[in-house]
């Protein structure tokens, strides 16, 4: 069994490099054209490969891409930059995680399609017969058409370009709400500062304080030498010094 699968193996390298003897640099030129003209949120694109591609198809068709773009083969300006979305591509559909996220968004633009092609043939009558007929022969040959491989790549742009657009939205707002709180707590940590600093700076003048009160009490009943007071009241002056006015009667 192993040998039967290493001897697969070399055959393939050998068509690989008799296809490669091949290829001319506009050949290559092109493929490097095509890479970057991708849609950057589908890597099926990418890998020129259909969405139902296995993982051993994806690997067959990086092995021959990349080479046909390699910056050591290709003399294309850019063929470094295509060589790298092809890697990354490769990448983002080897992750299990996000080739699920990219057919589950394919799967949901076929469903579109079908309600929509399901509307159409309400209103035709002979195709709608002919797909009861077929029992969903029909159907299938439609999906397996060239008119709807290309509808169904434009709908799954469409689909990838929303998905993006409210991904970038929710990480803009969660950017916002982060920005907010760390704005908050430099705030809080500048009012605690103040509040400490002032503290601190009540609790230095505490002696000067309780100091004044101490003098305040010793001398501010009694006053001091050489003060001039108010004259007394009548109702104060027991010698009657003060002078007392004739009251006119009458």
């Amino acid at each position: 069994m192993g040998d039967t699968k290493s001897s697969a193996t070399a055959y393939d390298d050998l068509l690989l490099k008799s296809f490669f003897a091949e290829v001319s640099e506009v050949e290559r030129d092109n493929e490097v054209a095509r890479i970057l003209s991708c849609f950057k949120l589908n890597p099926f694109e990418y890998l020129n490969l259909p969405f139902e591609a296995s993982p051993e198809d994806l690997k067959k068709q990086y092995r021959k891409l990349s080479l046909l773009v390699h910056p050591d083969k290709c003399k294309h300006p850019q063929a470094k930059e295509a060589f790298a979305a092809l890697a990354k591509a490769q990448k983002l559909l080897l992750d299990e995680q996000e080739r699920d996220y990219v057919l589950a968004q394919v799967n949901a633009a076929k469903e579109e399609l079908r309600a929509k092609r399901k509307k159409q043939l309400k209103k035709d009558t002979a195709s709608k017969i002919k797909s009861l007929v077929d029992e969903g022969k029909y159907d299938q040959q439609y999906e397996w058409s060239e008119e709807f491989q290309q509808e169904l790549k434009l709908k799954v742009r469409e689909i990838l370009t929303d998905q993006e657009w409210r991904r970038r939205k929710m990480q803009m707002r969660i950017s916002e709400e982060e920005g907010r709180l760390k704005k908050d707590e430099e705030e809080q940590k500048e009012m605690w500062k103040r509040k400490r600093e002032h503290e601190e700076q009540w609790e230095g003048t505490r002696e000067k304080r309780v100091s004044s009160w101490r003098d305040f009490m010793k001398t501010g009943k009694k006053g001091k030498k050489g003060e001039i007071r108010p004259p007394k009241l009548k109702t104060e002056d027991p010698n009657k010094s003060y002078v007392q006015r004739p009251v006119k009667r009458g």
